[in-house]
């Protein structure tokens, strides 16, 4: 069973940066893409990025030039730097790994994820 836990999360004034990480475990990763997701309060879970198996990334577009995906296999890890930060990311941020292996997408609803980590981003 896949259990994945984030970190990193915290609070943060404009401009500043956080790394998110997240801790897979239950199976290999390295065949299935990986990425991030974020919930605001009062709004719908939205997609942030995503990384496959082979490295190709996908950014929102909201977050882009901001925010580096990266993933280490041997260490079944996941991450997400955010640098200048904007008091719109506020948000619980959650790492995501694809149900079905070797393909691009990355849907919410066919995920494993995490709990979560919070982010808030004062003004």
């Amino acid at each position: 069973q896949v259990h994945l836990v984030e970190s990193g999360g915290g609070l943060v004034q404009a401009g500043g940066s956080l790394r998110l990480s997240c801790a897979a475990s239950g199976r290999a990763f390295e065949h299935y893409t990986m990425g991030w997701f974020r919930q605001a309060p009062g709004k719908e879970r939205e997609f942030v990025a995503s990384i496959s198996w082979i490295g190709s990334i996908d950014y929102a577009d909201s977050v882009k030039g901001r925010v580096t995906i990266s993933r280490d296999d041997a260490k079944s890890a996941l991450y997400l730097q955010m640098n200048d930060l904007k008091p719109e990311d506020t948000a619980v941020y959650y790492c995501a790994v694809a149900n079905q292996i070797l393909t691009h997408d990355l849907s919410y609803e066919d995920a494993s994820s995490g709990q979560g980590t919070q982010v808030t981003v004062s003004s």
